[in-house]
């Protein structure tokens, strides 16, 4: 494993602590989730991937809700893989397996194996060492046909520029444009990059793009919590807002993009 990877993986460790009790306090993030559930759910498989898998959240519910599917994950963190496989080995999921590494392992680590649903949900792909040879070992993987559900990071969150430069934290505006991110916590680095949607595109463009999508675009991002907080009543109405400027050049304005591609079925499986 190479010294990104090895920094990747501590970083994630250290935040394997508590995780699951700080997700289930921020309902931000849970409505993300199962609207990132929904997107996958649109599609049919029999073969899953889940890259970047956490804590096993959405392996166990995958499982759960499609028990006749093949539900692989594979993720950096060794802290991680020890939560995600405890809770598969509570459930009793004898259809879902969570390995540790990174995208560079996956012919490795699910050899001869390929998917028809790929997901990444919470920009697991900003921590890759470069992204469009992740794309590349993705596409190896994927089974012609197959679909892809990939969220990110946004490298052009308008609301939360204008956020912090209304607090005076000047860099903490423009972080995202550094040649390294850095990640959520102001006290722990984690070696990472936020992409714009050009670049995405650019990366996955032995894809077909079925979908894009923009989250948090007038909605506080999942991190401002006393905005949140003071701003809960009117959630739902910021959430639709969100819905309608997704029709809108402003999609590619929000915390997190999703976007929707499809492995071209007219290629042969190597």
């Amino acid at each position: 494993m190479t010294d990104f990877y090895i920094q990747v993986e501590r970083y994630y460790d250290g935040d394997a602590t508590g995780f699951d009790s700080r997700y289930w306090k921020n309902p931000v993030l849970q409505r993300m989730r199962q609207d990132f559930r929904e997107e996958a759910k649109r599609y049919p498989f029999t073969r899953m991937l889940e890259i970047g898998y956490g804590s096993g959240l959405d392996l166990v519910h995958f499982g759960k809700t499609h028990p006749g599917v093949q539900v692989s994950g594979i993720d950096i963190s060794g802290g991680m893989q020890a939560l995600a496989s405890e809770k598969i080995r509570f459930s009793g999921l004898a259809n879902v397996r969570a390995k540790k590494g990174s995208v560079e392992d996956l012919s490795r680590l699910y050899p001869g194996q390929y998917f028809d649903m790929v997901v990444v949900f919470f920009g697991a792909l900003n921590t890759v060492e470069d992204l469009r040879k992740a794309a590349d070992h993705i596409f190896h993987v994927t089974r012609p046909g197959g679909m892809l559900v990939l969220s990110f990071v946004n490298r052009h969150y308008v609301a939360g520029i204008l956020i912090e430069l209304l607090k005076f934290r000047f860099r903490a505006a423009f972080s995202r444009y550094r040649k390294s991110w850095g990640g959520y916590s102001p006290s722990q680095n984690l070696p990472s990059r936020c992409y714009g949607p050009r670049y995405i595109k650019q990366a996955f463009s032995a894809f077909h793009l079925h979908k894009k999508k923009g989250y948090s675009i007038v909605h506080p991002a999942w991190y401002y919590h006393r905005i949140n907080q003071i701003l809960q009543r009117f959630s739902r109405c910021l959430w639709k807002a969100d819905v309608l400027l997704n029709k809108t050049v402003c999609w590619s304005w929000g915390e997190y993009t999703l976007f929707v591609f499809q492995k071209p079925d007219n290629i042969s499986q190597q």
